[in-house]
């Protein structure tokens, strides 16, 4: 099906491009979000008399974006979860947690704006795309941590998925002396 786009859409086309789409996408996706409109001569007159005013209401939102952008880009927020040793996360962090994150520090963000593919499933520093729109793309990053503290040491570079991060102990250090006794009686019969 042939569609003229009333908007820009990211890998697809600009605002007032005629683009083939498959039936499923325009009736389903594009049609009903007033995305698009069927390309034929009568929405093509009416595109063309209503382009001025689309094109200003796309600034404007655009404008309203780019605010929101200069504020949020770059932010590091904080996110604390229950985590194993090895820092694999006992749950994760999806889209609609960035979205809930967010809504607590006072931005409305939704979830289809959030492009996180595969949740995150392990502590570290992650960096998350937000898109404010379809021409201002954002990078935040996500601390996931097992308390604030080790947020604070991870942001400083360390790695908190050993034993010494965790408990202080230097894995290295061990010795096999240090976890049995060489000297002990295995079978109890004082054979010394």
């Amino acid at each position: 099906m042939d569609v003229i786009l009333l908007e820009r859409i990211a890998k697809l086309g600009q605002m007032g491009e005629t683009v083939k789409v498959r039936d499923g996408f325009a009736r389903n996706f594009l049609l009903p979000q007033g995305k698009a409109l069927r390309a034929n001569a009568a929405n093509k007159a009416r595109f063309e008399s209503e382009r001025a005013t689309l094109e200003a209401r796309n600034l404007e939102r655009k404008s309203e974006a780019q605010k929101v952008a200069d504020v949020l880009n770059g932010k590091s927020f904080i996110v604390v979860r229950s985590a194993g040793e090895t820092g694999q996360l006992y749950g994760s962090v999806a889209a609609r947690d960035v979205v809930e994150i967010l809504a607590a520090e006072g931005f409305n963000i939704g979830r289809n704006q959030v492009e996180l593919n595969t949740p995150i499933k392990a502590i570290g520093l992650h960096q998350v795309v937000i898109h404010l729109h379809a021409e201002v793309e954002i990078s935040v990053e996500l601390n996931v941590a097992r308390s604030a503290e080790e947020a604070e040491r991870q942001l400083k570079g360390e790695s908190l998925t050993s034993a010494d991060a965790i408990y202080g102990i230097d894995e290295d250090a061990l010795r096999p002396e240090d976890f049995f006794d060489p000297e002990a009686d295995i079978d109890g019969d004082d054979d010394r």
